[in-house]
């Protein structure tokens, strides 16, 4: 099996993996009084995520990867295990406000108010760039900017509300 594939694989399954833990978690963020707000634009986020994770399948799982950029998005993995570990069973896909819960200010919502888009952001281009695809990072950090445009002014209203 090739590097490109190993990668390919190993992100895939980490996304289902997150995709089991966020639906775990929004269910029981639910069970205690949570609601969702912004859940209009959710399934955009779903069709950005999912195509941009077949376009890879489609485009890259053939190609050599640039071990750079492979280190970087290794860098971006940790990050996001750190954000997933932060908010711990208040973590999930979705804009879950759980009335009269304060707002986590551990691990990197200390330094800054979304780093989990930020790390988002970084991953669409960077395993992109890894597979030397550097038109399709562009196009999906187009598309992912104009989803978080409208999805962090709806999380920062739901959060500004509780």
């Amino acid at each position: 099996m090739t590097l490109s594939l190993v990668v390919l694989v190993l992100v895939t399954l980490q996304r289902l993996g997150e995709l089991v833990l966020a639906n775990r978690n929004t269910a029981r963020l639910k069970a205690q009084g949570a609601v969702e707000v912004g859940a209009g634009h959710y399934p955009l986020i779903v069709v950005l995520h999912a195509a941009w994770l077949a376009g890879l399948w489609v485009l890259a799982w053939d190609r050599p990867v640039v071990l750079g950029w492979l280190l970087v998005f290794l860098v971006l993995q940790a990050l996001r295990v750190w954000i997933i570990a932060s908010l711990g069973g208040r973590w999930t896909t979705r804009i879950i406000i759980l009335p009269q819960a304060p707002l986590v200010r551990r691990g990197p919502y200390r330094i800054i108010s979304h780093p989990n888009y930020v790390v988002v952001a970084g991953e669409i281009a960077v395993l992109p760039l890894a597979f030397g695809l550097p038109v399709f990072a562009l196009v999906f950090s187009i598309l992912n900017a104009l989803v978080l445009s409208v999805r962090i002014r709806a999380e920062g209203a739901a959060l500004r509300g509780a």
